[in-house]
């Protein structure tokens, strides 16, 4: 009898990744995972409690690569590091964007502290936002998060004007950033949240 094929927990994650950005987070189940790895159901057992728990490790891995993605822009400002890694996400994964942003969900739930975090970090990196404290930080993200949130979600189901490239979204963020941090200030200013 031949030896039975041992998959790592990255390897397992990886096929489930790979099903929910096709075909859904719901579609992702231990059969299928093991259908597409080729093997039985037991190396999947032997890594994970249960579809819950591997669906978790799924959502932990798009947290990872938005905090990749985040890196990658280089924009010169967080804002439009975040915007933009947003965009892109929604639009490479738009069934998993889909998914995880439009509909009623549990997986998102840690989703402010683990990426908060990250972005606020940031955040404190950029010089022009050094006068605001963590929770002024924090505020202001959450604000660009609403804003680029129904961006993202507006472009995803394409309902943007034809002439709104990639380009023009970014721009879109910049001002948006610019008009928030420029609020921020001016509350701040008068001693107002």
């Amino acid at each position: 009898m031949p030896p039975k094929k041992k998959f790592t927990a990255e390897q397992i994650v990886e096929t489930a990744f790979h099903i929910a950005k096709t075909e859904g987070m719901d579609s992702i189940t231990i059969r299928k995972v093991a259908e597409q790895m080729g093997s039985s159901i037991a190396p999947i057992y032997v890594n994970f409690e249960d579809v819950e728990e591997l669906k978790r490790a799924v959502v932990q891995r798009v947290h990872e690569l938005g905090k990749q993605m985040v890196l990658e822009q280089d924009t010169g400002s967080p804002f439009g590091d975040i915007g933009a890694a947003s965009l892109q996400f929604a639009k490479e994964y738009p069934i998993l964007f889909r998914d995880l942003a439009m509909k009623p969900n549990d997986y998102m739930q840690n989703y402010d502290q683990d990426m908060g975090d990250a972005l606020v970090s940031h955040m404190k990196q950029d010089p022009d936002l050094a006068e605001f404290d963590e929770e002024e930080l924090r505020l202001i993200l959450f604000k660009m998060r609403v804003f680029q949130a129904g961006l993202s979600i507006m472009a995803v189901n394409g309902q943007l004007p034809a002439e709104m490239d990639l380009d023009h979204l970014k721009a879109l963020l910049d001002d948006a950033a610019e008009d928030v941090v420029l609020a921020a200030r001016w509350r701040k200013s008068k001693g107002s949240n």
